[in-house]
């Protein structure tokens, strides 16, 4: 079972509990889709656009459980990242804990998460 993260703001997270749906942060409602990244990608896709930023949680799914509507498409450098077409059924997520910024400024992992299997 491929397992795929998405990377939010505690307070979207917390809103979407609320609500008992996630329809995306805003880049992922202007672009039609909301963003995942694997296991290989989850470290440089905060690296990238979550730079410095804290109060973030990681949440974990199994990509299966998403069916049709998760594609894997080309992005950064050809890369196939997957993309889920519609709202995110919060049942379906496996856990959402909490990323911490570690002393040189970037995000810390729980083990197990990277492609390596180490703390990022």
């Amino acid at each position: 079972m491929p397992l795929i993260y998405k990377i939010c703001p505690r307070t979207l997270w917390q809103q979407a509990e609320a609500a008992g749906r996630f329809a995306g942060a805003p880049v992922d409602l202007a672009d039609g889709f909301i963003h995942f990244s694997t296991a290989d990608q989850v470290t440089e896709t905060a690296a990238r656009h979550f730079a410095g930023i804290s109060d973030l949680v990681l949440i974990e799914l199994d990509a299966d459980s998403l069916g049709e509507a998760l594609r894997y498409e080309p992005s950064r450098g050809g890369a196939l990242f997957p993309h889920l077409y519609g709202e995110l059924p919060l049942h379906v997520v496996r856990s959402v804990v909490e990323i911490q910024i570690g002393p040189d400024g970037r995000h810390v992992f729980p083990a197990g998460v990277t492609a390596s299997g180490d703390a990022a």
